[in-house]
């Protein structure tokens, strides 16, 4: 599938999921379990703090207004799932897979999706605080409508990765590979590390010229007069 060039530049736009939900059953379990298996299941202001769902698999899923602090969740499988409005602190996501995933009006901070991948996901609106994306691989997600506050996505791999109307602040990029990256929509456009793997990226000329003192910093560049 040949996908769209972003604004005539070239660079390949995301693959945006398409998550189509059959009719749900409304989760009445107790709780979650480890390599649990929960498929077309709707969990609708569900306390999930603190349970451990680690290597579990949610399959055609929606989370809505779901408390997710401290919940534990590694290794699992989120695959054509919706999750609207969950919010919590210190979810544990390292290593799980989302595929054909929505993230909408999320409240979330210290969220650890290191080692992670991201696949044709979207997450639009909400504000993630301190995001941890170390080392996983992201393709065809999207950033939409989002504040993201010093997200790390040192030593990731980015590709088809878009920000559409989101704030980034302080993000971390060291050692980070980018390709087909549209960071033309991210404002405020702020690089705390890693100015230096923006190849790969596409950003405006304004961007540029907020970004010249990073940069020139990362060259070993001094600026005078």
């Amino acid at each position: 599938m040949t996908r769209r060039a972003v604004g005539g530049t070239g660079v390949k736009g995301a693959r945006r999921p398409e998550p189509r939900l059959p009719a749900l059953e409304r989760f009445a379990g107790g709780g979650l379990e480890p390599d649990g298996d929960y498929d077309a299941l709707e969990f609708r202001g569900t306390d999930l703090a603190g349970q451990d769902g680690a290597g579990a698999r949610f399959m055609d899923c929606a989370l809505a207004e779901c408390a997710l602090d401290g919940t534990r969740l590694s290794g699992a499988r989120v695959l054509d799932s919706v999750l609207a409005g969950v919010r919590g602190v210190g979810t544990d996501l390292a290593g799980a897979t989302l595929r054909d995933v929505e993230v909408t009006d999320a409240r979330l901070g210290g969220t650890q999706l290191h080692g992670a991948v991201l696949e044709r996901v979207l997450v639009r609106g909400g504000k993630i605080d301190f995001l941890n994306l170390r080392s996983a691989r992201l393709r065809d997600v999207v950033f939409e409508g989002c504040v993201l506050v010093e997200p790390d996505f040192g030593g990731a791999r980015l590709e088809r990765v878009e920000f559409v109307d989101c704030a980034l602040k302080g993000a971390d990029l060291a050692g980070a590979v980018l390709t087909d990256v549209d960071l033309r929509g991210a404002e405020p456009l702020e690089i705390a590390r890693g100015a230096d793997r923006l190849a790969g990226a596409v950003i405006s000329t304004a961007q540029l010229l907020d970004l010249a003192p990073v940069l020139a910093a990362g060259m070993g560049l001094r600026v005078e007069g």
